[in-house]
């Protein structure tokens, strides 16, 4: 992407810069031809970033704007529109959407499949990681744990698709009471995560806070738990915002340590 028209708006996106990476990108997506393919990779930087801030909506609108184009410029089977629908599946998590983002998410993975190269098996654990999500808030623990450790089996790069499979696994296993083993996992992701570049772990700040929160809170460390839900929350209202899902989800967190502690 360097050196074209969208490498300012990737650059501040994946500086965690969001409110100025949509800016940037919209304005690239106005200034463009419809069917250019600056102009559709603009919308996919700006549904992103639009969703980072916590606008789930309105992201996913601009995902349902950026589709279509991504079909014809880029073609269905494009590890790129695929991405893409994996995103905006992803999104509809964020909106409770959940069977739609699990028959999405099992698609994107089974066509990933079909595929070879290292963007197609990113693409796969992406996907896969979408679905572990979709079943967990679901209720569906045991399901989304068999298929956790299948993906990781499959994916053995250290990047972050790897990181954020282990936090499902360990959002699985928080789910099925088995904090201890929960506790392993999100402490396997954290390690991870921090080798990972500066860019690659602002998607997914607050989330090994928010599972180590969980698993430390079911084996009744609710002070150790606190200061890691705090945590998550801190970092969650910098870098995403007030509505952003995982600000929520670590906010109800706080609330609940609290309500169980004299």
């Amino acid at each position: 992407m360097a050196g074209t028209p969208v490498a300012e708006a990737k650059a501040l996106y994946e500086a965690g810069r969001y409110a100025e990476a949509e800016a940037e990108a919209r304005a690239v997506a106005r200034s463009r031809p419809r069917d250019d393919a600056y102009a559709a990779v603009a919308l996919n930087i700006a549904a992103l970033a639009t969703g980072d801030q916590g606008r789930h909506a309105e992201a996913l609108a601009t995902y349902d704007e950026a589709l279509p184009a991504f079909s014809r410029i880029f073609g269905a089977d494009h590890w790129l529109t695929l991405k893409l629908r994996s995103d905006r599946a992803q999104q509809m998590t964020s909106l409770g959407r959940y069977t739609e983002c699990e028959a999405e998410c099992a698609a994107v993975a089974e066509a990933a499949g079909r595929g070879t190269g290292p963007e197609m098996s990113f693409l796969a654990a992406a996907a896969r990681n979408g679905l572990v999500f979709a079943l967990n808030a679901q209720g569906r623990h045991q399901e989304a744990e068999a298929l956790a450790r299948e993906a990781l089996a499959a994916h053995r790069v250290r990047d972050r698709a790897s990181v954020v499979l282990r936090l499902g696994l360990a959002r699985s296993l928080n789910g099925q009471a088995r904090h201890e083993e929960a506790l392993t996992e999100a402490q396997g992701a954290d390690k991870l995560r921090r080798a990972l570049p500066d860019d690659q772990r602002h998607p997914d700040t607050g989330a090994v806070e928010l599972a180590l929160a969980n698993a430390l809170l079911g084996l009744h460390r609710a002070p150790d738990a606190r200061r890691k839900a705090a945590a998550a929350h801190e970092a969650c209202l910098a870098s995403f915002g007030p509505d952003h899902s995982r600000t929520v989800e670590a906010r109800t967190l706080l609330e609940r340590i609290d309500g169980t502690r004299p």
